[in-house]
């Protein structure tokens, strides 16, 4: 009886275990039906939608003949040629893209997005396409009365609400003034007047913003040189086969100097490489 008791237990349990790999295989199917549906969709139409704000110098603006050009646009028009796909830009602030991806109204963020452990958890990004740190724009004149992270307290910092960037200056105490989708003047114009006292991104999107506005009493601060940041293409959480074909034109462009180029073309610098410079490492910072 025992016996018989042990191999019907047994049949039960080898049932279960078929049961529960089925289910799992299905379930893994499921999963990459999904993961395909977004780059099936995009094959289809032949044509990927990015969302961009054109109004990041060096990354993403309007040059003199009021072209859409910048290392990241250009990283995106390229990676639609080596895809076979159009590439159609859809204009829009920093905190719109998240919105817009999850809708469907765009297919993929290039906008100099961060990569956070906390995006992660929401969005998936490709391979970074550029390495850079945090710096702050402040008075020339008098570094806005800043010295450290900590005087950030009862200040005022320009910035989109959602980026990494205006969490960490409310971390520090700042009152965070926000522009919408506004063009690097009217944020760094703000500071020269007084109006806010800073503005926290990343280095070469500073620097060259900086440089943009020669008049204005404006400087990077000497010595705010914090984190290790890195910029990459956003997209959907499941769109796992679209990020794999992603990744693969930007590693062909990495292995063949194309993205090194594109860095130097538009910041004078690699920005594709990680830079060698010292920076202070803040803990606690991942937004």
């Amino acid at each position: 009886m025992r016996k018989n008791l042990f191999i019907f237990s047994f049949m039960l349990l080898a049932v279960f275990l078929l049961t529960a790999c089925g289910e799992g295989d299905n379930d893994n199917k499921d999963n990459a039906e999904a993961e395909d549906k977004h780059w099936e969709e995009i094959q289809e139409k032949g044509e990927i939608v990015a969302g961009t704000s054109g109004t990041l110098i060096g990354a993403s603006y309007y040059d003199e003949n009021d072209e859409l050009t910048g290392y990241t646009v250009e990283i995106m028009k390229e990676i639609g040629k080596r895809l076979d796909l159009e590439v159609k830009f859809e204009i829009m602030g920093a905190d719109d893209l998240a919105t817009a991806i999850n809708s469907g109204r765009i297919d993929v963020g290039a906008n100099d997005a961060t990569i956070t452990e906390k995006n992660q958890e929401k969005f998936g990004f490709s391979d970074p396409y550029k390495y850079s740190y945090i710096v702050a724009a402040v008075r020339e004149s008098d570094n806005s009365g800043i010295e450290t992270l900590d005087d950030l307290e009862g200040k005022k910092a320009g910035g989109a609400a959602t980026t990494i960037y205006s969490q960490i200056a409310e971390h520090f105490g700042a009152e965070v003034v926000t522009y919408g989708n506004a063009p690097n003047e009217a944020y760094l114009s703000d500071i020269s007047t007084g109006r806010t006292d800073l503005v926290l991104n990343d280095y070469y999107l500073t620097k060259f913003g900086v440089a943009a506005f020669p008049d204005f009493d404006l400087h990077l601060h000497p010595t705010l040189k914090f984190n290790p940041t890195e910029q990459a293409i956003m997209m959907p959480k499941d769109a796992s086969k679209l990020q794999e074909e992603i990744n693969g034109a930007l590693n062909d462009m990495r292995e063949d100097g194309t993205l090194s180029e594109l860095a130097k073309e538009f910041y004078e610098e690699d920005a594709s490489e990680e830079p060698d410079v010292e920076v202070e490492i803040v803990e606690g910072l991942d937004f």
